[in-house]
This record gives C-alpha cells, sequence and structure tokens, in this order.
C-alpha cells in the first residue's frame, strides 16, 4: 500500500504493475527444491550453462531466468504454490485480500523467487514495460527469520529495495510535469488484535478523500503511549485512534494533539471532519 501510494503520488500509477508471490516456509522451499531438482534432471540436455549450474547450487534461481527456451520448459514444471504449508497458503491469502480491499491490482507471478536465501513467505516486484523491455522498480519482501539469523531475537521483517535511477527515468518519461508538494501530517494509531485491516482501509479512505494531507499509519505495535509518542515525534497535528470497539462501530477517535481536544466520529464522516479541523 505504501508503494502504491508513492507511485500514485508521482504519476506513475498506470505504468507499473504488481507482482507477488509466496515461497513459503523453509520445510516448505526445501520439498519444492526436490520436486524441482527431479523435473529439472529429466530435461538438464534443455537447459543453458547456468541454469545447469543453479540446479543443484540454488533451482529456485532457475524460475527467473530469462532465457525464453528455459521459460517455456518451466511451463510444465512443478507449481511452488502446490507446497505452500497450510499456514503460509493463509498468510499470502490474507494478504491478497488486504490488497483487494485496498484496490491495489496484482499478479500472482510463481515463478518469482526473489534471490537471497533470507527471504520466506510474500516477495514481490513492481515492475515497468515503459522503459523498453520489463524492468524492475522495486522489489522485497519478507524475511522473518532474519534478525535471528544475526544473533537478535526473532522478529517479523519487511523490507524493499528501488532502482532510483529507473525511478527517475520512469517519471521523467511518463510525467515530466512532477513536482513535490508539501503536506500535512495525520498519524493513525490503532491496538487490538482485529484492528489492522480496518486501520489500513481507514487510512486509504482518508488518503483519498484528502490527497494533500500525509497519513502515516503505525506499523510498529506498542501501547496507546507508545504510538501517540511516535505520533509526536513525527510531528502529526492530528491523531485517529481506532481501537476494537470503534472497529465493531463503524467509529474512529479524532484527537487534535495541539488542543488535547478529541471526538469520536463515524468513519464514513471523518474525512469532512478532518477537512474541518484542518482548515
Amino acid at each position: 500500500m505504501l508503494t502504491a501510494r508513492w507511485w500514485r503520488a508521482l504519476g506513475i500509477a498506470e505504468h507499473v504493475s504488481l507482482e507477488l508471490n509466496s515461497i513459503g516456509s523453509l520445510e516448505a522451499r526445501a520439498n519444492y527444491r526436490d520436486a524441482l531438482v527431479a523435473f529439472l534432471e529429466q530435461h538438464k540436455d534443455k537447459l543453458d550453462e547456468d541454469c545447469q549450474r543453479r540446479m543443484y547450487s540454488n533451482p529456485l534461481r532457475v524460475l527467473d531466468s530469462k532465457n525464453p527456451d528455459v521459460q517455456a520448459l518451466l511451463n510444465d514444471a512443478p507449481a511452488l504454490g502446490d507446497y505452500l504449508d497450510a499456514e503460509s497458503r493463509e498468510h499470502f491469502d490474507g494478504l491478497c485480500k488486504l490488497l483487494e480491499a485496498a484496490g491495489i491490482t496484482y499478479t500472482v507471478n510463481q515463478r518469482l523467487v526473489r534471490g537471497l536465501d533470507y527471504y520466506n513467505r510474500t516477495v514481490f516486484e513492481w515492475v515497468t514495460t515503459s522503459l523498453g523491455s520489463q524492468g524492475t522498480v522495486c522489489a522485497g519482501g519478507r524475511y522473518d527469520g532474519l534478525v535471528e539469523q544475526l544473533g537478535g531475537r526473532a522478529a517479523p521483517a519487511v523490507g524493499f529495495a528501488m532502482g532510483l535511477e529507473r525511478l527517475v527515468l520512469l517519471v521523467q518519461a511518463v510525467n515530466p510535469e512532477f513536482k513535490a508538494d508539501s503536506v500535512v501530517d495525520i498519524y493513525l494509531v490503532a491496538s487490538g488484535a482485529d484492528t489492522q485491516s480496518a486501520a489500513m482501509q481507514l487510512a486509504e479512505r482518508v488518503r483519498d478523500a484528502l490527497p494533500d494531507v500525509k497519513l502515516m499509519t503505525n506499523h510498529g505495535g506498542g501501547n496507546f503511549k507508545k504510538q501517540f509518542a511516535r505520533a509526536d515525534k513525527w510531528g502529526a497535528s492530528i491523531a485517529l485512534v481506532l481501537g476494537e470497539s470503534e472497529v465493531a462501530n463503524g467509529d474512529v477517535v479524532v484527537k487534535d494533539l495541539r488542543s488535547g481536544e478529541q471526538t469520536t466520529v463515524t468513519q464514513d464522516g471523518v474525512a469532512a471532519h478532518l477537512r474541518t479541523l484542518l482548515g
């Protein structure tokens, strides 16, 4: 959602598309690796030298080969999605539902694997064909086990990288009149097991209704006190507060962080209320 919002702000949303996949857990990939290697061994004579080398060292990388003959061969290969464990499949289905609820179009690309071994579950790429041949503008995924591998405590993690030069070229090519504007900050505070999806959807609705407002959502966990401290750190003038009771009732608390006054309004009416507060 964050990157999709950037593309709209840069005026390039119609020129990039989202591809994503789930590569599952370590165990699921190990099972799939065995099936893929068995398939590739049967067709070894049809693989180029690079793919023959990768077939045993890192067989999943064969899936993103740029060789059209190899890609044609892979049409008959086992599908990674058929080897996902139940937890990874449920996680991926949940992500797809979130994207659909946010109105973000995507394509599931079961050959998308990314190049680093520490990825797990979701991997994604934003690609464009507006600069000639298809190129990746932004790519990333989850790597929940990486912090622990580096000696820290187990922690969920997600990240991405952009090709800034390619991004600049794309903006120049399709939106040469682009200018960055200054914006106002609102911080969305959410707490409770069932608030994440509602918070993301509310944030997108507010951003659509108030395109000149920069709304930041809390994704770092923590109680309300810690989240309000983050809102203050970011210099937000207004906080939207969403708890389980607000989600159940279709409401949201709007708090003016300068005066301390707060009001409960319906989620349908929050944009109009914010428009009044912001003048």
